[in-house]
């Protein structure tokens, strides 16, 4: 089969398309044929060194296919199932084994395409609105890089659980494509001070909650944004990471509250796992989440589309396609 591996880290083009044996399932395990896996940020972590990983390795973590074969053991998925899952390494190839708790139903009707789409960032906007900090109604939330993948989906929960959304972007077709998902502001950061755009929206106030996956270039600013005991849920660092700083800022800005959280620790029981997939899946069937598919590669194509995705000129989901000329409907923008 055919694979993406890593066997040093650094630019995009330490990604080598390489042939290399399928694997065999082993006890508890799933062999999925890959038919779409997701390109993240977290991805080009792991690539860089920045996040460690045992070298050399297959990366992606974030994908959809069919079930294969199973290992000795395995009784809740069968060949021929459909599925999708997240947090396993290897989705950047033809085929991968899985642990069969890993995997949760694609449901009929579901392209493959949005089913490793909706994975990794439909179930972290999953996460931060209803867990990390749940919103409620009359909830006000900033949400940083609000028209990429994650931001939009995160306006749209936001939404609906009735809180007011700002978001930032970078230029004016991003500015139309957070309102499209449902903000109530955006904010142009290359043209406006935000912070002092969401300082003159809520008169002052601050809003309950800022959402930043972009880290570096908008951390500090974030922090005074915030109403007194309100957070920070710092998720990502497109921009890179935070510079070391002195927790005692924290008190005199509204004794606020800061988490890193990551979705692995949202999903750690089987129960949460189906819980957020299936709702984050039921609403995409329904038309209540609305997914935007930017690109969709060929696997020799993960360098390219790295290299996207770091410029930071997308606003849409980034894909592989394994199975050359395998699509679904969900093929292309949506």
């Amino acid at each position: 089969m055919k694979a993406i591996r890593i066997t040093q880290h650094g630019g995009p083009e330490v990604l080598t398309l390489a042939e290399t044996a399928v694997p065999e399932p082993g006890a508890g395990q799933a062999l999925i044929r890959v038919h779409a896996a997701g390109v993240n940020y977290v991805d080009t972590y792991f690539r860089s060194g920045l996040y460690k990983a045992p070298l050399p390795f297959t990366p992606g973590n974030e994908a959809a296919g069919v079930v294969e074969a199973v290992g000795e053991g395995v009784s809740g998925v069968k060949p021929g199932d459909r599925v999708a899952w997240i947090a396993t390494f290897g989705a950047y190839a033809e085929y991968a084994c899985v642990a069969a708790g890993q995997l949760v139903p694609v449901p009929e009707g579901t392209d493959f395409t949005i089913a490793a789409a909706a994975m990794l960032q439909g179930m972290t906007a999953h996460y931060l609105t209803h867990s990390t900090f749940p919103l409620k109604p009359g909830d006000t939330c900033l949400v940083q890089a609000a028209a990429g993948g994650a931001g939009r989906l995160i306006v749209q929960m936001a939404k609906m659980l009735g809180a007011t959304v700002y978001g930032t972007v970078g230029n004016d077709e991003k500015a139309r494509l957070a309102k499209a998902a449902g903000a109530d502001e955006t904010i142009v950061y290359t043209r406006d001070d935000f912070a002092a755009e969401v300082k003159r929206l809520t008169g002052g106030r601050g809003v309950d909650v800022v959402y930043d996956s972009v880290a570096a270039t908008t951390f500090a600013s974030g922090l005074d944004i915030i109403r007194p005991r309100g957070m920070m849920v710092l998720f990502g660092q497109s921009s890179g990471p935070v510079p070391p700083f002195d927790p005692n800022i924290l008190n005199p800005k509204g004794s606020l509250f800061l988490t890193r959280p990551t979705l692995a620790h949202y999903i750690a029981t089987r129960q949460e796992l189906l819980w957020r997939s299936g709702e984050v899946f039921g609403w995409l069937a329904s038309g209540k989440l609305e997914l935007r598919i930017e690109k969709t590669y060929p696997l020799a194509g993960a360098a390219e589309a790295h290299r996207d995705l770091e410029s930071r000129r997308m606003a849409g989901k980034l894909l592989l396609a394994p199975q050359a000329g395998e699509f679904g409907s969900g093929f292309g923008l949506k």
